[in-house]
């Protein structure tokens, strides 16, 4: 049972790594498609940016259950 929880553990830390790496990304994207005057392409950049760097975010409905978010 203890493996099975580290893996778990491991497997979470490492999609916060990939989420965060992506972030990291989409705001290098945002910055170079800006300084090439493509503002539109820059803020779809940013709002990709904010999706990865709030995909594992959750948010306690007013019934007390956690939701989580999604872009659906």
């Amino acid at each position: 049972m203890s493996n099975m929880m580290r893996d778990s553990q491991i497997m979470a830390q490492t999609k916060d790594e990939n989420l965060g790496y992506m972030s990291d990304m989409a705001l290098e994207l945002a910055q170079m498609a800006e300084d090439s005057g493509l503002a539109t392409l820059a803020y779809l950049f940013r709002m990709a940016a904010l999706e990865a760097s709030t995909a594992n975010s959750e948010f306690v409905e007013p019934d007390g259950l956690p939701q989580q978010m999604t872009s659906h």
